[in-house]
């Protein structure tokens, strides 16, 4: 088992924990670090039998924790591509989100932002994905890799469609009352939940379809399950979608009652700035929620798993990489 996900296994148990490592990790000023010092860190933990057993009594294992939490890979063991580290995604999902977000004079210029902001988080998504099935994958090594960017591409420029639907709506029509608000206000943030959601799952297909591993207690790995990867993946998709949907309900709920509250802010351009404020801030409070909601080292009975699994362990209760 990585040390990323013993970590996990010891330091991850309840929400509460959870949320106060995601809180530290997210930091953005480890996106600093060179590769070099990540791979110190990487050695220090995996050559020292006390950072195991006590990882956050000591300042110097305290950081290289951190750095390697935020920086590794738990099941490739690789250094995750810098814009697609936890810490990074805040930084770039947020400016993504909020333009895919404002009205937009014409469907091509909607498309756009709606694709790059689903192209940020389908790249997040795979770098962070649980990548058994991209460890195994050594009987067709050039047709796979083809096949999954095909399948992402696929999947975003739906998404990008989408998305921008509302915003293509409204610009080819005149619309007024409760026609335009529906469109412009409301069916966006549905549309965002599914979408989130919708991406998730397909780029990370193969997890659903090929199994992940699932390990017992000590991390010794007792086979590849589909229902593990189905698990970790749908939970996933939960906690994305959760994530930008309240990430833009909790912005415009306040919005809307300031307005309506002070006279000063009626004016769309005296709104702007504040909107984009409301939205880094729930965005960044919300991101470690979304975290840390499920654990990152999953568990699951022996029962749900295949019959296969069934007959290789006693174990009662089997554990999973989940991924981010």
């Amino acid at each position: 088992m990585d040390v990323n996900l013993q970590f996990w296994s010891t330091e991850g148990k309840s929400f509460f924990q959870r949320f106060l490592h995601w809180t530290d990790i997210l930091d953005p000023t480890v996106l600093l670090t060179s590769k070099e010092e990540i791979e110190k860190s990487r050695l220090l933990l995996q050559t020292s039998a006390q950072s195991l057993q006590e990882p956050l009594l000591d300042k110097t294992v305290n950081e290289a924790w951190k750095l390697s939490l935020s920086s590794v890979h738990p099941v490739t063991g690789e250094i995750i591509p810098l814009v697609f580290r936890p810490p990074a995604f805040l930084l770039l999902a947020t400016p993504l989100l909020f333009a895919s977000l404002l009205p937009h004079r014409g469907a091509k210029q909607a498309f756009i932002w709606q694709f790059l902001f689903h192209a940020y988080t389908a790249g997040f998504t795979i770098a962070n994905g649980n990548a058994t099935a991209k460890a195994e994958e050594t009987a067709l090594p050039q047709k796979l890799p083809q096949k999954e960017l095909l399948v992402c591409t696929g999947a975003v420029s739906y998404a990008a469609f989408m998305g921008a639907v509302p915003h293509f709506v409204v610009s080819q029509n005149r619309l007024s009352g409760p026609l335009h608000v529906f469109f412009r206000k409301i069916l966006p943030i549905p549309l965002l939940v599914y979408l989130s959601a919708f991406t998730v799952m397909i780029v990370r297909g193969t997890e659903r379809e090929n199994g992940i591993e699932v390990m017992d207690k000590n991390g010794k790995v007792i086979g590849v399950s589909q229902k593990a990867g189905n698990k970790a993946v749908q939970d996933t998709a939960l906690s994305r979608a959760a994530l930008f949907g309240a990430a833009v309900i909790i912005p415009d709920s306040l919005l809307n009652f300031v307005q309506r509250t002070n006279f000063l802010l009626r004016n769309p351009h005296a709104l702007t700035p504040l909107r984009v404020l409301m939205t880094v801030s729930t965005l960044g409070m919300l991101l470690p929620v979304s975290f840390s909601v499920f654990p990152q080292l999953g568990e699951i009975k022996r029962d749900d798993l295949e019959k296969e699994i069934l007959s290789s362990t006693e174990e009662t209760e089997l554990f999973y990489n989940r991924g981010v």
